[in-house]
């Protein structure tokens, strides 16, 4: 069987496990499992708190530092109302794409890494490939921080980390981060004819939210337009609002969640500062109203943007070994950045487009897949050297 076809046979099972980030990707965990015992690989699974989600950490190759960490997370976003033609969760080819949930995104370079692994047992590698497959990316790259702790406290340190997320096999050196807020608000109820009696949180929220947005509307003149990143400025939208139980009750509760997204320059706790002094504010006017009423603040997911490397050992690499000398940043977040925070070089660089990733008919093209397999093929050969 040729490189290319395995690759397609694995993306077709990784597809078929539904990963969507509110459900188990144990199943595929499982299989990763299963079909890397057989090259030696050493296996560390790292379960959630909840005990339905895991990492995996797969070594091939000796255990000792220098080696490269190929990175992807497993989880897929939901095809909930999404105008599907093929079933999401069967890998379907048509006109040399394949379409399935996570073929681009980014099963695809899961499934090439996968396709290698007997490749590099059979190379008697001097450094090891490690695998580290992560969970709840999607829902602010959640899941992988236990991984990159125990991969820091374990001290083989990695030479570097290549994320696969799809950039067209484009060497991408920065990506802004991710900070989403949730804002809880209690108020008290009472009858809406005489609002003076109660406390609406839907109103102190709606006051909030004005703060996020002037705050938004004033980051757009922040950031500097030569830095490649479009949008150049930070972004902060609200992207959910629930609360209140009838028109004529005065609201105890209302959240809402928004998210902050940023370079590396940026420094996020003091932009939001306006909007920390009015929930201070909030909460003075709210305690009159009696002692369970307040704002309370969490943060859901924080993921730090990825920052260009001077001389970065992984974009170095990466840009010999695929010949793309382009100089590209994104404005999504990823699991890089949250590498490189904890000390490892990091870049990212795999099949597809990012334009299909969590679209209804979501797609990998075959040609993609190929040049994947050159690359990899090229990998393998320099590990030899």
């Amino acid at each position: 069987m040729t490189s290319l076809a395995r690759t397609r046979d694995i993306l077709a099972t990784l597809v078929g496990f539904d990963t969507t980030s509110r459900d188990s990707n144990l199943p595929l965990i499982a299989w990763v499992e299963e079909f890397l015992r057989p090259f030696g690989a050493e296996l560390t699974r790292l379960p959630d708190p909840t005990g339905t989600k895991a990492n995996l950490w797969a070594r091939i190759g000796p255990d000792v530092p220098g080696g490269i960490v190929l990175s992807g997370h497993t989880d897929v976003v939901p095809v909930d109302g999404q105008p599907w033609i093929t079933d999401p969760f069967t890998l379907t080819e048509a006109g040399g794409l394949l379409h399935g949930r996570g073929a681009c995104d980014m099963k695809g370079f899961i499934a090439l890494a996968l396709a290698h692994a007997e490749a590099f047992a059979q190379a008697k590698l001097s450094r090891p490939i490690h695998y580290a497959l992560s969970f709840d990316e999607e829902v602010g790259c959640a899941g992988v921080a236990p991984m990159i702790d125990r991969m820091v406290q374990l001290g083989a340190a990695p030479r570097f980390v290549w994320v696969g997320e799809p950039t067209l096999w484009g060497v991408v050196s920065a990506h802004k981060g991710i900070r989403d807020y949730e804002v809880t608000i209690t108020g008290k109820e009472c009858h809406s004819s005489d609002p003076r009696r109660g406390a609406s949180a839907i109103h102190e929220a709606i006051e909030l939210m004005g703060v996020v947005r002037r705050i938004a509307v004033e980051a757009e003149q922040l950031g500097d337009p030569a830095s490649g990143f479009d949008p150049h400025y930070p972004t902060i939208t609200v992207g959910i609002v629930q609360g209140g139980t009838a028109s004529n009750i005065i609201a105890r509760r209302c959240r809402f969640e928004f998210d902050v997204r940023s370079t590396s320059d940026i420094d996020t706790q003091k932009l939001l500062k306006p909007f920390f002094d009015a929930v201070e504010r909030t909460r003075e006017r709210l305690a009159k109203a009696g002692p369970d009423c307040g704002v309370e603040i969490a943060i859901l997911a924080d993921a730090p943007p990825l920052g260009p490397e001077t001389n970065g050992e992984a974009e170095r690499f990466l840009r010999d070994l695929t010949g793309d000398n382009a100089t590209r940043v994104v404005p999504y977040a990823a699991e890089a950045g949250q590498f490189q925070r904890a000390g490892f070089s990091t870049a990212i660089c795999g099949p597809g487009s990012i334009d299909q990733a969590h679209q209804p008919n979501e797609y990998v093209a075959i040609s993609e897949l190929q040049k994947g397999v050159e690359i990899f093929d090229r990998l393998i050969r320099r590990l030899k050297t």
